[in-house]
């Protein structure tokens, strides 16, 4: 299968944007009701009682949405070989209904695996903002892609 990028096509510095996906009331409450259903993300007259002063997104929600956007910009055209894991994640500002989102995601470092030729790993961190430009969450971590010409 061909694939628009490959290990090689990533390199220190890169910046790849996108964004304006909107979250609405309703899939705050259904996320949070199936996954992390703290009142102030489920109970709107409990949410204005917190500190939050009104309902926000679960941070786990913010997440998954970075995650699909990072799919819609070029993990689904990439020859991925999934993750080892999320090395930070960071909840900077409440996501609240109708915040229009997108991402920045910046390539911090790239190397070839010493044990798997036909691999190479990917350091990058994401960051999400609103529609105000404000960081509302940031994290960092590593790709592992498929190498287009493998050492020998």
């Amino acid at each position: 299968m061909s694939y628009k990028n490959y290990w090689e096509d990533f390199y220190p510095g890169q910046v790849r944007e996108t964004g304006g996906y909107s979250l609405t009331e309703d899939e705050i409450v259904e996320f949070a009701k199936k996954y992390d259903p703290q009142p102030f993300h489920i109970d709107k007259e409990k949410a204005k009682q917190s500190h939050f002063g009104g309902l926000i997104a679960s941070g786990w929600q913010t997440a998954s949405m970075c995650m699909r956007m990072l799919c819609d910009l070029y993990l689904l055209e990439s020859a991925s070989m999934g993750s080892p894991g999320v090395d930070e994640v960071r909840w900077v500002k409440p996501v609240r209904p109708g915040d229009i989102l997108r991402i920045k995601a910046t390539v911090l470092e790239t190397r070839a695996s010493n044990s798997r030729p036909d691999m190479g790993t990917v350091r990058s961190r994401s960051e999400v903002y609103n529609q105000h430009g404000e960081l509302v969450m940031h994290m960092s971590g590593v790709g592992m892609f498929r190498r287009r010409s493998p050492e020998k």
